[in-house]
């Protein structure tokens, strides 16, 4: 697996990523590219803005269907933060997403997006809790979100929640470690014309993803970043205009694998 990213440190970030997930029936491969910028409007407000372009490849073994051989994502992510209280933050995200197989077209436009609060317990501890609009588990739903961020320490940080916990450390400025598990997933819309089943207007994935991370700064404002884990509980399926499935996969549980570079302005 690979991932190529280059990122901006607090106000500017460009990112390209590169990522493999085989698994005893499907390979995925994907790629991504995306332009991040932060821009802090006033002593109590802030935006942020992320804008990112993904391809998939799947490869199939010589038993399995092969109707869909890419899958593609645009998606720009709007997220304004504001403090209303005396260490409490409303933040909110919409995220507008185009999810097709090939030919993009009006209907493949969806909405996704958030809301939280963010309330600062003390200097190490800030708790978030709110709802989103979020395709984690395939299709777009709403469900809840929280956190619990707790820094441990100048070189430690823990955040425990759902869709996702991490526990970070960095041994000093160059370099970062992390273990991270985060429920993911997306839906795409398929092309009219699609060789396995006529019924099928939807590709679904899914999966908890466990990992480990490291981050080395090589230069400057040049981060290299390599990524290996596991995918459980790991879904492809094909369904229809009611959700019903058409075909599933039955693809199992794989390993995941990246390589990252990242740029930070």
């Amino acid at each position: 697996m690979s991932i190529l990213s280059m990122k901006a440190q607090e106000k500017f970030s460009v990112n390209v990523d590169l990522k493999t997930e085989p698994t005893d029936k499907v390979d995925f491969n994907e790629t991504n590219a995306g332009v991040f910028f932060s821009r802090t409007i006033s002593s109590k407000s802030s935006i942020k803005n992320t804008l990112s372009y993904t391809n998939l490849n799947l490869s199939y073994d010589k038993d399995s269907f092969k109707s869909i051989d890419q899958l593609r994502q645009i998606q720009d992510k709007f997220e304004f933060s504001h403090e209303i209280l005396n260490a409490v933050k409303l933040i909110f995200s919409l995220t507008p997403t185009a999810n097709f197989q090939h030919n993009l077209d009006f209907s493949d436009l969806s909405l996704l997006g958030s809301f939280e609060i963010s309330r600062q317990l003390n200097s190490k501890t800030t708790l978030n809790i709110g709802a989103s609009r979020t395709a984690i588990f395939g299709n777009p739903k709403f469900l809840p979100v929280a956190s619990l961020n707790y820094k441990i320490n100048e070189n430690a940080n823990l955040l425990v929640g759902f869709p996702d916990s991490k526990i970070s450390y960095s041994n000093n400025i160059r370099n970062k470690f992390s273990l991270n598990n985060s429920f993911n997933g997306n839906f795409y819309n398929l092309d009219v014309q699609n060789n396995i089943n006529n019924n099928a207007v939807k590709a679904v994935l899914s999966q908890m993803t466990t990992s480990f991370e490291y981050e080395r700064n090589v230069e400057k404002n040049w981060f290299l970043n390599f990524k290996a884990g596991y995918d459980f509980d790991k879904k492809y399926k094909l369904t229809d205009s009611k959700d019903h499935i058409v075909h599933d996969y039955n693809i199992g549980n794989g390993y995941v694998l990246g390589i990252g570079i990242k740029y930070k302005q």
